[in-house]
């Protein structure tokens, strides 16, 4: 008898019955009946739901093997897929032949039918995928990465792979991780008694990167439409649930487009993903809207069939006055706005997703454009409900006299960055692109509130475990 290798997404379709197959996976529970079975619950991660695996006592490993399975066991089933008469399955194995293939201490065995804790959870990050919330979080994490390149390679942009170790602080924010060679039990010293870096690896101090903006540019100068997916890092000590030191980001950039139309692109790409999601990974969200937010589905279909509100920074921070509501964090012009602050606009006031624009110069990156009234540059945030920011971008600043200006202004290294600036010396345009962090679009999608939790393995101030 021939039996197909198949996974348990498969076999839980009405489809199959009937079919010979072979199953692999681990075993989440298993129960013994009175009627002479045992009831295996089987899932080898292909979907949020288990197969159920039914086991006659007079099979002939039984004593031997089928008594043995723990939750957490692996297992290999032969089996016939038959219509089951349970609630909430369409299907089920009758399984013929079953072999253990990894066992389980029970006793010792961390994930136990019982609910766990996030905070747990995130001590035992290398089984907790095997739970239905991290199971779920990385299907939708891969639904939502094949999504992004499908988006761009269908509209014509060309994938950009940047470096991770650089000599540029494109947010020139300073906080970026060093990376070394050199021994730190006995650093050289040049002449004034500061470290040497003439003698590490690269001659001269590197970092790992906060952004692949700034190289993915020169290739948008010749490209034209382009964009970089990658890991990026930040060494800041912000210990809290929407800040980790390496995360994923998404970063598009256009040649020959204003800040208008970047606006458009950045709201097709939002629902884009958006639409993906809700179609491919049902089940997942489902789980989600059930156990973590029951508006989560709601806020998502609305995310998608809304027209977003365009408003500047000036009139919001004018809507954020006059509404007369307390927040924690006071408003003023000038003032980076803070979560509260876009919660309210998309919550209370529009109800709606909002794009903000032309943000004061001083809050912002010197490579924004600076606009003609000398005090506020062509950038926008897209705000969305539950979470606040969710993409930034700009139209760059291309003009380079204005740009070596805003160089000076924020003290950075000219020389540093004149391969930079050759791109406004040699067939300058006007270019804009933004930024989407994997994990910030992650918990959108989830509602789940830590970003601790989409992460596969978290990297946070104090934690570099696994």
């Amino acid at each position: 008898m021939t039996f197909e290798k198949m996974t348990v997404a498969e076999v839980r379709k009405v489809g199959v019955i009937g079919k010979n197959v072979l199953l692999q996976g681990w075993v989440r529970t298993r129960r013994d009946s009175k009627a002479g079975f045992s009831f295996v619950e089987l899932n080898d991660g292909s979907s949020l739901g288990n197969i159920q695996i039914i086991i006659s006592k007079e099979h002939p490993d039984y004593e031997t093997i089928i008594s043995t399975i723990t939750a957490g066991s692996s297992i290999t089933v032969q089996g016939v897929v038959k219509e089951s008469p349970g609630q909430g399955q369409a299907t089920e194995i009758e399984a013929k032949r079953v072999e253990l293939v990894g066992t389980a201490d029970p006793v010792t065995y961390p994930l136990q039918k019982k609910g766990h804790s996030l905070e747990f959870l995130r001590s035992i990050a290398h089984l907790r995928v095997r739970t239905n919330t991290f199971g779920a979080v990385a299907r939708i994490r891969n639904r939502v990465s094949f999504s992004i390149h499908q988006f761009f390679q269908e509209n014509g942009f060309f994938y950009v792979h940047t470096p991770i170790i650089t000599a540029s602080d494109c947010e020139g924010a300073g906080q970026m991780f060093h990376v070394s060679s050199l021994n730190p039990d006995d650093l050289p010293k040049n002449g004034v008694g500061k470290v040497d870096f003439s003698e590490d690896f690269f001659g001269k101090p590197s970092y790992l990167t906060v952004s692949g903006q700034l190289n993915v540019e020169t290739y948008c100068a010749g490209l034209s439409k382009v964009y970089t997916f990658g890991p990026t890092f930040r060494a800041e000590n912000s210990n809290t649930s929407r800040h980790a030191a390496e995360f994923w980001m998404i970063e598009p950039e256009i040649a020959f487009c204003e800040l208008e139309g970047n606006m458009e692109w950045a709201e097709k790409f939002l629902k884009r993903l958006i639409t993906d999601v809700l179609r491919d990974s049902q089940e997942d969200i489902a789980f989600f809207n059930k156990q973590i937010d029951n508006t989560l589905i709601d806020t998502l279909q609305h995310v998608l069939s809304s027209q977003f509100i365009r408003l500047s920074y000036t009139e919001a921070i004018d809507l954020l006055i006059q509404s007369g509501k307390k927040f924690d964090y006071k408003v003023s012009w000038g003032i980076d706005l803070q979560s509260e602050h876009e919660r309210y606009l998309t919550e209370e006031h529009f109800k709606s997703p909002v794009i903000l624009y032309d943000y004061p110069k001083t809050i912002k990156p010197f490579y924004m454009r600076v606009n003609e009234d000398g005090k506020t540059v062509r950038a926008m945030d897209v705000l969305v409900p539950k979470v606040g920011e969710i993409i930034g971008g700009s139209e760059r600043e291309y003009r380079l006299e204005v740009l070596e200006s805003r160089m000076k202004e924020q003290k950075l290294d000219q020389e540093s960055y004149r391969w930079y600036a050759d791109l406004r010396r040699y067939g300058t345009v006007p270019h804009s692109g933004f930024g989407l962090g994997l994990e910030r679009v992650l918990m959108f999608l989830t509602s789940i509130a830590n970003i601790r939790d989409v992460l596969p393995f978290p990297r946070t101030p104090g934690n570099c475990e696994f």
